[in-house]
């Protein structure tokens, strides 16, 4: 993930892909001074950020939320790259990317003060990025209509798919060829590893639905792989 940087912001930090507008913004945003509302501040640069507990981002989330700087530095050094890969296997542009990926975290640091379930930060971000996707798209194309949606039954919500492994292999051969709604919801499910429900909050959509789109997803995906249209 490449850095950027920004002429006109001195001393501000730049990294993770993250440019210097939008960490001034943050430093700006909350005016409000900085509370104490546990014994210690916790260390965060011993944090262990790949740890997937959701408890870590609603503790980083709150402590966001009170105005610290390092806490907002840390999210951005445990979602930066997930949300990187993730815009550019739906944009399919890297370039495009980059620049939404801005867009994405500006909106993140707006509206992070109103977020009122900490502990689902992933799916809140990755829900920012989906909107800005898809208003990326309209404004590209027109926007396509839209086939109803059937509720399939083949994935169950907590079930492991096993197919998940091979599939998220198909999908680094095939993910470009398929339209970018697709490659949507199979990056989440496979190559982010986000559960069911969690991509059905990003998406704003039942979990009933995200199943009708990951079948149809897989169907289209293995159709500009193999030709063969079951499974």
């Amino acid at each position: 993930c490449r850095l950027w940087s920004v002429q006109g912001t001195p001393g501000v930090p730049i990294g993770y892909g993250v440019n210097s507008v939008v960490m001034s913004t943050w430093y700006t945003a909350l005016s409000f001074p900085e509370h104490e509302p546990f014994a210690r501040r916790p260390d965060y640069r011993s944090m262990d950020l790949r740890n997937p507990d959701p408890r870590i981002d609603a503790l980083l989330a709150v402590r966001c939320q009170l105005g610290e700087r390092e806490a907002f530095d840390a999210l951005i050094r445990r979602w930066a790259q997930p949300l990187r890969r993730h815009v550019a296997r739906v944009a399919g542009d890297a370039h495009a990317a980059d620049e939404l990926v801005q867009e994405i975290w500006l909106r993140v640091v707006q509206g992070i003060g109103r977020l009122q379930e900490p502990e689902k930060f992933r799916s809140w971000l990755f829900g920012i990025a989906h909107r800005r996707l898809m208003d990326a798209l309209r404004e590209r194309y027109a926007a396509p209509a839209t086939e109803p949606e059937t509720a399939i039954d083949e994935f169950a919500v907590d079930e492991p798919d096993p197919d998940r492994e091979l599939v998220a292999r198909e999908l680094e051969r095939g993910l470009s060829r398929l339209p970018a709604g697709e490659r949507d919801v199979l990056s989440l499910f496979y190559l982010e590893e986000l559960p069911l429900a969690d991509v059905a909050q990003a998406l704003a959509v039942p979990v009933g639905t995200v199943k009708s789109r990951l079948f149809r997803a897989r169907r289209q995906l293995r159709l500009q792989l193999t030709g063969d249209t079951h499974g």
